[in-house]
């Protein structure tokens, strides 16, 4: 394939619209579905859990959270954090706790972040507001037994850039049990001149400097301990396979706990709707991950 740097910029745009890969309908199609899916599930979590929503994180106004709270007995819980995908520019935490469905049965605590996406928020703000939502987390829910991150697109890269956080800058050390990354992008610069850009205006210097890729000797001092799933879909573009893929090799060849997750009979939308489903490979495995299989 192609390196990306000799790409016309029409194909880069086709190889950065993961709608126009889906084999299940057309791209506009594909993405109300996924919106549709992801609102309904969410709906169905906040009738089976007990939340508490609009849980401030920050000062600012997006700086918001949902949690979705099991009824167990039990003060050790694990809980995982979802950040949601959308390019930085759409979806939010309202349509964000589906995953909560088949987790509330199992004991584990869910939180949903907001952050203000572009353009409201640029890439620098959303950084530091994901990274502020952990240590939120950490601090007001101090009986839990493992924290878990999960993104999706957009969130899997702001997960991996909350493993690469120097926390000494911030008031507590996270320490994160494991990250489940699904179908995200690692690297910023393919995107600098693609129609994804356009509300974010990233610079090449911002776009480096918030690229996980360029920080793994960060995420190997924060994170060493951490367990990672890095997942893509068989559906998902070359070039976002690549992204999980060449990420992946070089997490692993830094000596990082890693494993790829190369999920059959997915598109890049289908391979987080699933997670409602608690048959689901992705969702097995996440349970397993925090010992609740």
């Amino acid at each position: 394939m192609l390196s990306w740097t000799a790409m016309t910029k029409d194909e880069l745009e086709r190889q950065y619209s993961p709608s126009r890969w889906s084999h299940r309908m057309a791209a506009d199609d594909v993405i109300k579905a996924h919106v549709k899916a992801l609102k309904e599930g969410t709906d169905r979590a906040r009738g089976l859990a007990q939340t508490l929503l609009n849980v401030p994180y920050g000062e600012g106004e997006g700086e918001r959270l949902d949690a979705y709270i099991p009824t167990t007995n039990s003060l050790d819980v694990p809980l995982v954090i979802y950040f949601h995908g959308g390019y930085w520019q759409f979806l939010s935490k309202e349509e964000s706790g589906f995953m909560a469905v088949p987790l509330i049965d199992k004991g584990v605590v869910v939180v949903a972040v907001g952050y203000d996406v572009a353009p409201r928020g640029n890439m620098d703000l959303m950084v530091s507001q994901v990274r502020r939502s952990v240590v939120s987390v950490v601090q007001q829910y101090s009986h839990i037994n493992g924290l878990y991150l999960c993104g999706h697109s957009a969130g899997a890269h702001l997960a991996a850039m909350i493993l690469s956080t120097d926390w000494s800058q911030y008031s507590s050390m996270p320490q994160i049990k494991g990250a489940f990354l699904v179908s995200g992008i690692y690297d910023l610069l393919p995107i600098l001149s693609t129609y994804v850009n356009k509300p974010l205006k990233m610079t090449e210097e911002v776009a480096i400097r918030n690229s996980p890729s360029k920080l793994i000797p960060q995420l190997k001092l924060s994170s060493s301990s951490c367990l990672i799933v890095v997942a893509v879909a068989e559906n998902d573009s070359p070039e976002f396979r690549k992204q999980s893929e060449d990420y992946y090799n070089t997490l692993k060849a830094t000596g990082l706990n890693v494993t790829l997750e190369d999920v059959p009979n997915t598109d890049h939308f289908s391979i987080i709707e699933q997670l409602i489903d608690g048959d689901y490979h992705l969702t097995k495995l996440l349970l397993k991950m925090m010992g609740k299989s």
